[in-house]
């Protein structure tokens, strides 16, 4: 234990995404004092912000949020896909913020998978020809880079290939002519399309991209997976900082809305047995007081009235599109802790909501072409087919909520932990870690 907290804990989101997992991340390593955070699932589109009193701000995509304390290390373990010019970039954005030596307090696993600029161009292809039917994508290309490695293993390149050059070159090579046959046919249905198709169509960008991304090399070398165990074996306590929410999850979302990535502690659970450590991981649940999506999907309480709420870092720009808020629902939260794995505890940001005489609903059930529905786990079990057929549930449900509104944080988190069936650990009022207060009077042993 370390400040009244376990040694290793993790944050993993319970909504649709955007729950406070990098406020909680700051806040925790701040409270445990940890040497490291660990990022374990999804790739380069994070999003996870951290403010400080100061005023800074940084929106973390691949850099863990525990980077702005001092020493913290992050550890990009496999399967974590790396964008690695990115990477330089939002290093450049956290020199700009006052954090000169990010870079040197990173280690990347060197088995992570590498997303090209083919299959950032890809990606955003797919997405612009779905037109009205897009899936939701952040436009970095992790799926596309997930899909890729499946189907051909053998040219996926992984951040170790980086420091051969000519292979690292020929596995591009390849992705890109695979991708251009495949899109070369296809109709571009605006000026965005032909933008990322010329991206295909260019003999001159595999290197110039390798040069770019070779400079990461000397800065944070590959990692073999013993160097990441030996890491998280020194004394002191490590956070697990979670991706994207369990409602987005690979296998237990709603597809085709969802991620490449599997969310929940029962994966992290998994790959925690490869570093061998000696105390079990111990799995909070971050959620926020009202639920918000951004991009495409179902959202049965969307509620246009509560746009009136300030986003000050999510906004609808950018390829995900509208970024939606709706009222809790007690079926989604059912759902994910269903799914999630062992859930210790939960952390709930955006307590703050219920000033100025603000309220909530509370939704408690929905209505459906084929009738009254509590409980989602009787609709469907765990195949693509059956998840898609959850999703049509979905978009065609409507909230059935309470008849009493709720008008404050005690009233909410009464709910919540009663739907839950877990304590409410943290609470946050606000978007800086001073903001965050204890909920209950024990922590998780």
């Amino acid at each position: 234990m370390t400040g009244g907290l376990p040694r290793y804990l993790s944050v993993i989101g319970l909504g649709f995404g955007d729950c406070g997992k990098g406020l909680f991340t700051d806040y925790l390593c701040r409270t445990s004092r940890a040497h490291t955070v660990v990022r374990f699932n999804g790739g380069a589109q994070a999003g996870h912000n951290v403010v400080l009193p100061d005023g800074r701000h940084h929106t973390f995509s691949q850099f863990s949020s525990g980077t702005f304390i001092e020493g913290v290390h992050t550890v990009l373990a496999s399967p974590v896909v790396i964008h690695p010019t990115a990477l330089l970039v939002e290093n450049d954005a956290l020199r700009s913020a006052g954090v000169s030596d990010a870079v040197r307090r990173l280690l990347i696993d060197a088995r992570c998978r590498v997303i090209t600029p083919f299959h950032q161009a890809a990606g955003r292809l797919r997405e612009i020809v779905r037109g009205d039917e897009a899936h939701g994508s952040c436009g970095v290309g992790f799926g596309e880079a997930v899909k890729d490695s499946l189907e051909h293993p053998d040219e996926s390149l992984t951040y170790g290939d980086l420091a051969e050059t000519a292979s690292a070159l020929a596995k591009l090579e390849s992705v890109r002519q695979r991708l251009l046959d495949e899109f070369r046919s296809a109709d571009m249905p605006d000026q965005r399309a032909s933008d990322e198709m010329r991206i295909l169509e260019s003999g001159s960008v595999s290197r110039r991209w390798l040069e770019i991304a070779a400079a990461l090399l000397p800065l944070s070398p590959p990692a073999p997976a013993a160097r990441i165990a030996e890491r998280l074996h020194l004394p002191g306590s490590v956070v697990f900082e979670g991706a994207q929410g369990m409602l987005l999850d690979e296998r237990w979302g709603f597809h085709p809305h969802t991620t490449w990535s599997s969310v929940g502690a029962d994966a992290l659970d998994r790959l925690s047995r490869e570093w061998d450590l000696p105390e079990p991981i111990v799995h909070f649940g971050a959620i926020r007081s009202y639920l918000t999506r951004h991009g495409a999907g179902p959202f049965p309480t969307r509620d246009d009235a509560l746009c009136a709420l300030a986003e000050a870092h999510n906004g609808s720009q950018g390829w995900q599109g509208d970024f939606r808020r709706g009222h809790p629902d007690a079926l989604l939260l059912r759902y994910a802790l269903r799914h999630a794995g062992r859930i210790e505890g939960l952390l709930v940001s955006h307590l703050d909501v219920f000033e100025n005489g603000r309220t909530l609903k509370w939704c408690a059930g929905y209505e459906t072409p084929s009738g009254r529905v509590r409980d989602l786990s009787l609709c469907g079990a765990n195949s693509l087919d059956q998840q898609a057929s959850l999703t049509d549930l979905l978009f065609s449900a409507k909230p059935v909520y309470d008849a009493r509104a709720i008008s404050s944080a005690e009233d909410y988190l009464e709910r919540l932990t009663s739907a839950a069936g877990i304590a409410a650990l943290f609470g946050s009022y606000g978007p800086v870690a001073s903001s965050v207060s204890p909920l209950s009077p024990s922590f998780p042993r």
